[in-house]
């Protein structure tokens, strides 16, 4: 597992002399879950799975993507894999909803009180019923953003799941032709 790289100066949007409010709030939630993990500020942007991925010099499918949906209206937090696309047939099954779509920013930053590009799976401004991409727990360790696209932290799957209280299943698109096959 390689350590994702730290800047010398405060990354974009803290505050002089330390990290941004976001961070602070991401750390409050870890240290409430009891979960040891460091939150890493990098001089790259986290913003996307393959920009993250490049920054921690890890794999895509390693980078935790939280995704805010609407399930029946009501927001709902799905942590997927970098490498994978969420397919909302599977996370309406999965939740019980009958209609489930992508949340906009706006409505992203109302659920989380996180941006795009820097939600973290915990934290949020309101509890939220979270759904785990079930590929993420085929690695020792993921990670997820911190509150900012430039903020991480490194967590095993397991403890991401007892922290959240999340669902695992399967919410991954199909690779193209394999539901041919099936």
């Amino acid at each position: 597992m390689t350590e994702p790289p730290a800047t010398g100066s405060p990354p974009r949007g803290a505050p002089e002399g330390g990290p941004a409010p976001a961070i602070e709030r991401v750390r409050a939630a870890l240290a409430a879950r009891n979960l040891s993990a460091e939150i890493v500020e990098c001089s790259a942007s986290t913003r996307t799975a393959a920009d993250a991925a490049r920054a921690v010099g890890t794999s895509v499918a390693q980078i935790v993507k939280s995704l805010v949906f609407l399930a029946d209206g009501r927001p709902i937090l799905v942590l997927a894999s970098g490498a994978n696309r969420v397919d909302v047939r599977k996370v309406a099954r999965l939740t019980g909803a009958a209609h489930v779509q992508k949340a906009t920013a706006d409505a992203t930053r109302e659920a989380t009180g996180f941006s795009i590009g820097g939600v973290p799976p915990l934290g949020h401004a309101a509890p939220l019923p979270v759904y785990l991409d079930e590929a993420l727990l085929a690695h020792p360790v993921v990670y997820a953003a911190a509150g900012t696209p430039y903020a991480v932290f490194a967590v095993a799957p397991s403890d991401l799941v007892r922290a959240t209280a999340g669902t695992v299943g399967d919410i991954a698109e199909e690779p193209p032709g394999d539901a041919a096959r099936r």
